[in-house]
């Protein structure tokens, strides 16, 4: 076991919260949390995540990496400051009906993946407890409001329904990635494939006949290559099926 003390959640949870710190002596602060949390993400829309240390985020605040530690105790607690600070991009309203409001807040979802792909980056073991992330949450429950369902079903929908929409939305970010790193498009890449794989005896649709008619006929419907969106909304809608089932048992 290591001699490392826990980690005390006491001061992230304040600074998300805007509770003040303890009182310092000397000259105003130049700058805010908020100074430094809109900065961070600035740095990592623009080069993700690995981009945003606190040097990084010091050299463009123009102040000493020591002196930003005065705002944010580290790292760990400025990436939690982020993501509170992206959930407050959500919009708060939502449309009539359980089905439609689950739909708004899938799709919601999906867009602030695509404006912010580091959120992607940050492992969710645990929820950020911040103002932002619990109206995300109340939003998230609002939305079956009318549903005859217990608050554990509720939450493991709400869970549901997200891990949809990372997955999803990992997948359309990692194959635009791919296609900018390699140079070829999904379509192109098997275009070049698909001949090498005609070449090789092992891979003859008769040793994998349901791979075989599946994956074309699928490729043929996307356009020759995977959908991610596809799967996001084909999914969405599976879930939100099963959701009809499970409130009218």
């Amino acid at each position: 076991m290591g001699t490392d003390e826990p980690e005390d959640p006491r001061r992230t949870i304040e600074l998300l919260w805007g509770v003040p710190g303890p009182a310092r002596r000397g000259p105003k602060p130049r700058l805010t949390v908020a100074h430094v949390v809109a900065t961070a993400v600035r740095l990592a829309d623009l080069n993700g995540l690995a981009a945003v240390t606190m040097r990084r985020v010091a050299d463009d605040l123009g102040v000493a990496t020591m002196s930003l530690y005065t705002y944010v105790p580290g790292r760990d607690e400025l990436l939690e400051l982020m993501v509170d600070h992206a959930n407050g991009e959500l919009p708060g309203e939502l449309p009539e009906g359980w089905r439609a409001g689950l739909a708004a807040v899938a799709q919601d979802l999906w867009w602030l993946y695509h404006r912010h792909p580091w959120l992607l980056e940050i492992p969710r073991g645990r929820p950020t407890l911040g103002p932002h992330s619990f109206a995300k949450y109340e939003r998230e429950l609002a939305a079956m409001d009318e549903l005859n369902l217990g608050d554990v079903e509720l939450d493991a929908i709400v869970s549901l329904v997200n891990g949809l929409v990372e997955g999803a939305a990992r997948g359309s970010l990692d194959s635009a990635r791919i296609a900018r790193r390699s140079g070829l498009s999904d379509v192109d890449w098997w275009d070049r494939s698909y001949p090498v794989l005609a070449e090789i005896p092992a891979a003859d649709p008769v040793h994998f006949p349901r791979a075989s008619r599946v994956g074309t006929t699928a490729g043929q419907a996307y356009g020759g290559s995977s959908d991610p969106e596809h799967h996001f909304r084909f999914g969405l809608a599976r879930i939100l099926d099963g959701i009809e089932q499970l409130a009218g048992r």
